[in-house]
C-alpha cells in the first residue's frame, strides 16, 4: 500500500490545501497520513499560556472529525506555537518530521508553500525539506506544496519562492468531502468572501480546475520527483 503523508503547520491547513486530494487518495486505497505541526489559536492571546485547554482539546478533536470525513489514517500533534515557529530551533521542527517519515514511509510528502505569508508555512516548508532530503535509501520520492487561501494570495507574490502550480489533482468528485471536512473545523471557516469561506473554496477549486481543463481542481508545485 503506498503511503502520503501531508504536513501542516495549523489545523485546517491540511484541508485548505489538499482535503480533496486526500480523500481521493484514501479512496483509492492510498494511506494518507496527517501531521500538524502548531497548536493553532494560541497566537490570538497575549500569553500562549491564556488559551483555554479545552479549545486546544476542541481544535484537535475537529483536526480528527476532518480527518475521518476525508478517509485519513492517522493524524498527529506537534504542539508548536501557533505563529512563533520562527521561535523554535528549525531541528526542533525537523525531527517531528524526520519522526513521522520513519513512521509512515511515504513515497509523496504535501508540505505547506515556502513563499506563504504566514512564518509558520515558510518554516514547515523549510523543515519538510530537510527532513525529507533525497538521501540514498530515503523512502519519499516525491515533495509538493500546496496552496493555503488566505496565506499563499496574501503574499502577493513578494516572496520567495512564488507558488506556480506544475501539477493538478482532480477533485471533481471529493470537494463535497473537502467543504464538509472543512465545516468540522468550528471557528475557523469565514463567511464570503474570506478565502475560508466554503463559496471561495469553491471558486478556487473552480480556478484551478480551469487551468487544467477539469470542473475543480486543487495545484501544487513539484519540488522535486525522483523517477
Amino acid at each position: 500500500m503506498k503511503s502520503v503523508l501531508v504536513v501542516a503547520a495549523h489545523p485546517d491547513d491540511e484541508v485548505l490545501g489538499c482535503g480533496g486530494t486526500m480523500a481521493r487518495l484514501a479512496a483509492e486505497g492510498q494511506a494518507v497520513h496527517v501531521l500538524i505541526l502548531g497548536e493553532g489559536i494560541t497566537s490570538r492571546y497575549a500569553d500562549r499560556a491564556d488559551a483555554p485547554k479545552e479549545d486546544l482539546e476542541a481544535l484537535r478533536s475537529h483536526a480528527q472529525n476532518a480527518a475521518g470525513v476525508l478517509g485519513v489514517k492517522s493524524v498527529a500533534f506537534g504542539g508548536l506555537p501557533d505563529n512563533r515557529f520562527d521561535t523554535v530551533a528549525l531541528l526542533d521542527i525537523v525531527k517531528i518530521v524526520e519522526e513521522q517519515i520513519q513512521m509512515h514511509k511515504p513515497q509523496t510528502i504535501y508540505s505547506q508553500h515556502g513563499g506563504d505569508l504566514n512564518i509558520d508555512h515558510e518554516r514547515t516548508f523549510r523543515a519538510v525539506l530537510t527532513a525529507a532530503r533525497p538521501m540514498e535509501g530515503s523512502c519519499v520520492r516525491q515533495v509538493l506544496s500546496y496552496y493555503v487561501g488566505s496565506s499563499s494570495e496574501w503574499s502577493f507574490a513578494q516572496f520567495d519562492p512564488v507558488f506556480r502550480p506544475t501539477v493538478f489533482t482532480d477533485i471533481g468528485a471529493t470537494l463535497e468531502k473537502k467543504l464538509k471536512a472543512m465545516q468540522q473545523y468550528e471557528g475557523e471557516s469565514r463567511s464570503f468572501p474570506h478565502p475560508r469561506s466554503p463559496e471561495a473554496l469553491r471558486a478556487q477549486a473552480q480556478y484551478f480546475g480551469t487551468m487544467a481543463g477539469l470542473s475543480a481542481a486543487e495545484a501544487f508545485n513539484v519540488i522535486y520527483n525522483i523517477q
